[in-house]
């Protein structure tokens, strides 16, 4: 049997859980704590014990997600030399990614009035460029950390493209690489 501990944790992520598949049906406006709780069979103060509120829950929901994001594109990239090509292979596991939970991703984006989860963007966002700067770096780039902020950027509106028009966009990524030529 669980010891009390591991029976928290078990709960918080059950919730978090909950979170993400319920993302993918009711967007952030039907995304309530009571919503919440019904799917995942708790009590309402089960819910407040683990999270402060809605916005805690929402930066919980980011965080999962962007490590479940983090991890594919880590492995799409294992063995892959720093460069242009480890750069096009973290982008298309990206953009994937990003399609295969459009619910998630759409409301995340939403949420970015929630100030948890704008600073949680922001952390992502500099964990992005650490991970990327030595790409641009291999392929000679003046200035590789600027040059990783900008790829980040054009691959963020990139994903927001194939959101909005619900499928991938070979046009789109066939132009992302195009900026990699020199």
């Amino acid at each position: 049997m669980p010891s009390r501990q591991e029976r928290a944790v078990l709960t918080r992520e059950h919730l978090v859980d909950t979170g993400l598949a319920l993302a993918e049906e009711t967007g952030l406006a039907g995304m309530s704590v009571n919503l919440i709780v019904e799917a995942a069979g708790v009590a309402k103060g089960t819910f407040f014990h683990h999270f402060e509120g809605r916005a805690t829950f929402l930066a919980a929901l980011h965080r999962e997600f962007h490590d479940q994001l983090f991890t594919a594109i880590t492995r799409s990239v294992a063995g892959t030399p720093h460069g242009r090509d480890r750069l096009l292979a973290a982008t298309e596991a990206y953009l994937d990614h990003c399609l295969r939970h459009r619910g998630i991703r759409a409301l995340l984006l939403e949420a970015r009035a929630e100030p948890l989860v704008a600073d949680a963007i922001a952390e992502r966002n500099r964990q992005a460029c650490r991970f990327l700067t030595p790409d641009f770096a291999a392929m000679g780039w003046p200035h590789p950390a600027d040059g990783a902020a900008l790829w980040n950027g054009l691959v963020v509106e990139a994903a927001l493209l194939e959101l909005a028009h619900r499928s991938r966009r070979p046009t789109t990524r066939e132009t992302l690489a195009h900026f990699l030529t020199r």
